[in-house]
This record gives structure tokens, C-alpha cells and sequence, in this order.
């Protein structure tokens, strides 16, 4: 299929190259010249075939809804366009609305992956009728992971479905990371316990606290047993806020995820220790920046 692309960052970028090695047209636009194919949106819209399909990956909120409005007011009626970043699931309602004045289709995808899913491809929630969905499909096919029928899920076909679920696996990992950064601290501090990155490297085969997030804990404590390199401090993307305020207007207790929340708040005051942790983790997977201790 061919397919316009907006935002080649560290995902989008890598999202471009998995659809491309899949055989697909992909024509992509970001603001810096040196990543686009393409000088202007305009450009980019006036190079795809009809029905033109058109995937968002900017940053959520204002440039998201500016890139969306612009779109609006190139594209015609049957076209569609994707929200793959990590919008608010409540904006969806509002940019469907708004592009289906015109006929343009929208569909809500929350993608999950990291820099890691050019290589393993990327877990895809997505919302949306599945008219809509079905422009896309070619796409989605590509990108999710191959060899396995997980990795792509029709979340409900209401705008924002596939976003609440993506917000939802975010204040999840949330959490995971904060016990998995406890439960390091904790080791690392006694003195009866030798050789603490063995240990966690050691719960990767057979337990039930194996997980992705566990290897890349692991990659970076054997770089740097005591992680004495990253100051204790971790920012917060937005998905776990919206989370436990999904959580408050839907009366669902969620201790676990809403304290993981406040823990990183905590390590904007002073360094935490076990913040050390989470951000050495949001590095491996992400690539999200650290602060040095050097720079702090």
C-alpha cells in the first residue's frame, strides 16, 4: 500500500523503514529536512494515491491537533487518517468528529515498541469502525510483530478505544518498573547479598517475574552495578496522569499504579535511588534521555 507518514523521530522513523522492508510506499514528512522525503505536508498528500491514508506520529496534544487540522484541510472525502502517538484518548472523539465533517475517516492506534520495534515489531491497539480500520489493515500487518497472531487488537470501535488501552498498558508498566526498581534498591543496599545484577539476571529464566522490562534492567546494571552513572530522577509522559485520573472518574481503585505515579514526582525533589532504576529501564526501551550525574 502507499501511505503518508508525519513525524520520523525515533519511532516514526523506524516504523518507516519496517513498513518499507514489507514492500509498502511509504512518503514521509517531519519538520526536520533532513529526516522528510517530502518539503511540506502538501507535498506528502499530493504524492499518495486515492483513498489516501495518512499516519500521524507527533507529539501528543497541540502538535497532534494542529497536524490533524492541516490534514483536514488537505484530504477529501474516503481518505483516512491514523492518530499512532500517544494522544489523549479523549481527543480522539473530537479529531473524528471533526475530519468526518468532510468524510475523512480517523482511527486511534496505540503503539507500543520503543526503538526496539524496527527489529521486533510493535504491539498495535487500535480504535476506530472497521471500515476505517480496514485502509489501514496492510499497515498494521507490517508493523506488528511477526510469527505470532498477538500483537494486533481491534480495541472497540469507538474513537479513543485503542488509546485508553495504550494509556492503560502504560500505567501498568508504570508499575511493574517501580517494584522491579524497589525491589532492586532494597538488594543493592544490604550487605548480605553479593552480586546483585546475577541475581535479577537469574529471575529472567523460569520465575514469574520474568518480563522485557527484567532484560533491560539487567543490560544496564551490568554496565553499571550501582547505576552510578544516572541521577535518580524520572519524568512522567502524561499516560500514567491520564490513567489514575481514568481510574478516579471510573471509581477503580488502583494503589498500585497511582503510587508508581507520585514515586516519580518524588524524584524531581531530590535523587531517588531507586529512580535510578526506572530511568536506566526507560533508556533501554525507549531510549528516553537520562540525567548524568555528571550534568546534575
Amino acid at each position: 500500500m502507499h501511505i503518508g507518514l508525519v513525524g520520523l523521530g525515533k519511532m516514526g522513523g523506524n516504523m518507516r523503514t519496517r513498513l518499507r522492508e514489507a514492500g509498502h510506499t511509504v512518503v514521509g514528512y517531519d519538520r526536520n529536512p533532513d529526516l522528510a522525503d517530502v518539503a511540506s505536508l502538501a507535498e506528502m498528500v499530493e504524492a499518495l494515491p486515492s483513498p489516501k491514508v495518512v499516519w500521524v506520529m507527533v507529539p501528543a496534544g497541540d502538535p497532534t491537533r494542529s497536524t490533524i487540522a492541516e490534514l483536514k484541510e488537505l484530504l477529501a472525502e474516503g481518505d483516512l487518517v491514523v492518530d499512532g502517538g500517544n494522544s489523549k484518548y479523549t481527543d480522539d472523539a473530537k479529531n473524528a468528529e471533526s475530519l468526518a465533517e468532510k468524510g475523512i475517516g480517523f482511527v486511534d492506534c496505540g503503539v507500543s515498541g520503543g526503538v526496539w520495534g524496527l527489529q521486533n515489531g510493535y504491539a498495535l491497539m487500535y480504535g476506530g469502525s472497521a471500515e476505517n480500520a480496514a485502509k489501514v489493515m496492510p499497515a498494521f500487518e507490517a508493523l506488528k510483530p511477526t510469527g505470532t497472531e498477538d500483537g494486533l487488537v481491534h480495541c472497540g470501535s469507538t474513537p479513543g478505544a485503542g488509546h485508553f488501552s495504550k494509556m492503560v498498558h502504560n500505567g501498568i508498566e508504570y508499575a511493574m518498573m517501580q517494584a522491579y526498581a524497589e525491589g532492586w534498591e532494597l538488594l543493592d543496599k544490604v550487605d548480605i547479598v553479593d552480586n546483585v545484577p546475577e541475581i535479577f539476571a537469574s529471575w529472567r529464566t523460569g520465575t514469574v517475574v520474568r518480563s522485557w522490562l527484567l532484560d533491560l534492567l539487567v543490560d544496564q546494571l551490568r554496565a553499571d552495578e550501582h547505576l552510578d552513572k544516572i541521577k535518580g530522577y524520572a519524568d512522567d509522559s502524561g499516560e500514567g496522569r491520564w490513567t489514575v485520573e481514568a481510574a478516579i472518574e471510573n471509581a477503580v481503585p488502583m494503589p498500585a499504579i497511582s503510587a508508581s505515579l507520585f514515586a516519580r514526582f518524588v524524584s524531581r525533589q531530590e535523587d531517588d535511588h531507586a529512580m535510578k532504576a526506572i530511568a536506566a529501564m526507560r533508556n533501554g526501551f525507549g531510549g528516553h534521555a537520562v540525567i548524568s550525574e555528571s550534568e546534575a
